[in-house]
């Protein structure tokens, strides 16, 4: 398949503006990606990324305003287990529908059913037990660093959405370029719970299956995660 040329953020800015003046524009696409894959479709890219001139490519995010769903930011497990995995998940797992025990759990600063919760100092982040046990741990500064390698910068679209009969039309509103961000903002806004923390691992009887501890955050946040917020 041919790739269009890159969208450089002149021309995204352009483009959108034109976007923007046809008002409710029809989803190509039934579900939830319906919003990016019609915005792509409008804009003619083939790749879900912007060029800017100083950050290289960064992602093109689309949200229905007063969309609270969560998207993740990134995962990160290296080095921060402080027990065992399997050990963990044999002590404070749960088992699903299936019988499989397993640790799923999205974690919050008040102890779940199993005694774990999170707590957040001024340079770390730990999932711990009501004993005093520290399960695992992250610094914040290897944190935001793990974010800006994988999202330098983001634009980030918003739209209004309505349901007409069983078909959903957007009208895109406002495009917003997100940059830069710190072990501060990294530590407020999980104090505040606009990241949260997902433990994903199970029992594979020998060992645990690790599918990568996922730090989300709800999509209509996702400026406070940014030093930079300048409108496009």
């Amino acid at each position: 398949m041919a790739k269009h040329r890159q969208l450089t953020i002149i021309r995204f800015k352009t483009k959108f503006n034109q976007i923007k003046r046809k008002g409710w524009v029809k989803s190509k696409r039934k579900g939830p990606t319906g919003i990016g894959h019609t915005l792509e479709q409008l804009l003619g890219v083939t790749e879900n990324n912007i060029a800017l001139p100083d950050l290289g490519t960064v992602e093109l995010k689309a949200h229905r305003i007063g969309s609270s769903s969560m998207i993740t930011l990134f995962t990160f497990n290296r080095k921060a287990w402080k027990i065992n995995p399997h050990g963990a998940i044999k002590k404070y797992g749960t088992r699903d529908d299936n019988g499989r025990l397993g640790m799923y759990f999205t974690m919050a600063r008040a102890p779940n059913s199993m005694g774990l919760f999170l707590n957040v100092d001024e340079t770390t982040i730990s999932v711990r037990h009501v004993s005093g046990e520290v399960v695992a741990e992250w610094q914040l500064e290897i944190l935001a660093k793990r974010f800006m390698q994988k999202t330098p910068g983001l634009v980030l679209v918003s739209a209004f959405s309505e349901m007409r009969g069983d078909t959903e039309w957007f009208k895109y509103d406002r495009a917003q370029l997100l940059t830069e961000t710190s072990s501060d903002i990294i530590h407020n806004q999980l104090v505040s719970g606009n990241i949260l923390v997902d433990l994903r691992l199970h029992d594979k009887g020998t060992s645990a299956r690790n599918h990568g501890t996922g730090f989300r955050a709800k999509e209509d946040k996702l400026t406070l995660l940014f030093k930079n917020v300048a409108e496009l």
